[in-house]
């Protein structure tokens, strides 16, 4: 006898989103980033209730249920880019299902994903770059009684701008590193990144004089009890629960400098210097393999994105090398 909806609405509440929460713990099991769960987690959530509130848990959903559910998004006024994102996420729980044995079918695989623009990535010119740099030299040399810590705060922030603009490493990745990934004498760092893959990446002379300036202040970043908590094994401790000078953190620190840089805070944030370096590198002559692997995308494509830059060092190449435009 088939249940009435009354009576599978019953089962649905008590565990709505029981596949969903073994989906993530399998993603947490893969050693996937804390910040790629969140936002699945986000995402599958959202559609949960939307499933729900027609009496399908998640991982019931009809084609039509899915249709419906990115409609509303659209109708949100949601930019296709996040809809896109919603429908990718909604892809990767599905297939689970499917594997597992959970569903026959996949009602994401005859739906197409919105088309969306790549835009351009922000970036600082050289100069702006530099005036951050002072202005975190300002502060590593103004000590005053009122802000007794403003020398150490400025020599972190120095080394964290200086790694950032040398490397262009994540945002987590910087924050997040650990004592052991730095290798002075070689001149380089070790860093683990998505998918827990390692890349050697080179510091340059100023990052390194950066770090060793900021490493004799760096205890007073320290908690009390840092052994327990965990902090004393990263480059850049600090009270947070996660022992590292947080994400969120790091980003209000850049936007006040901006400030006192004479920047638009808007303008400057911790991936807008990862773009900077990325651009001045190819700016300067770099090519796309070595960018590649500086920035640890696993695909080419995804560095493609500053082609832009080589667009315009090939035109002055050509108006300046090539005998018909020197005509």
């Amino acid at each position: 006898m088939a249940k009435k909806p009354s009576q599978r609405r019953g089962e649905h509440s008590a565990r709505p989103f029981r596949m969903v929460e073994i989906y993530l713990d399998g993603l947490t099991a893969e050693q996937r980033s804390a910040n790629t769960i969140a936002a699945y987690r986000r995402d599958l959530i959202d559609f949960g209730k939307f499933s729900t509130s027609r009496n399908r848990t998640p991982e019931d959903a009809s084609i039509d249920i899915v249709r419906a559910y990115l409609k509303r998004l659209d109708d949100l006024g949601q930019s296709p880019k996040t809809v896109a994102r919603r429908l990718s996420s909604l892809r990767q729980f599905f297939r689970f299902l499917f594997a597992e044995g959970e569903r026959q079918d996949d009602p994401t695989r005859m739906l197409d994903s919105p088309k969306v623009g790549r835009s351009l990535p922000k970036y600082l010119s050289e100069g702006d770059v530099d005036a951050l740099l002072e202005a975190a030299h300002d502060r590593a040399v103004d000590a005053s009684k009122d802000k007794p810590l403003r020398p150490a705060e400025g020599a972190r922030i120095k080394a964290l701008i200086e790694i950032l603009y040398a490397t262009g490493l994540r945002v987590s990745e910087l924050v997040g590193l650990p004592l052991s990934a730095l290798n002075v004498d070689e001149g380089v760092l070790i860093v683990k990144g998505k998918g827990g893959k390692e890349r050697m990446v080179p510091l340059s002379e100023p990052a390194i004089e950066a770090i060793e300036s900021y490493r004799h202040v760096r205890n007073h970043f320290l908690p009390k009890g840092s052994v327990a908590s965990g902090a004393q094994r990263y480059l850049f401790p600090s009270r947070a629960a996660e022992g590292h000078l947080t994400r969120a953190r790091f980003g209000q620190i850049l936007k006040e400098l901006a400030m006192e840089a004479g920047l638009n805070p808007r303008r400057v944030s911790p991936h807008v210097l990862r773009h900077s370096f990325a651009s001045h590198l190819l700016a300067h002559g770099a090519d796309l393999r070595t960018l590649q692997q500086m920035l640890g995308h696993a695909d080419i494509s995804t560095t493609q994105i500053y082609t832009h830059v080589l667009e315009d060092r090939l035109k002055r190449l050509v108006e300046t090398a090539h005998p018909m435009a020197r005509r």
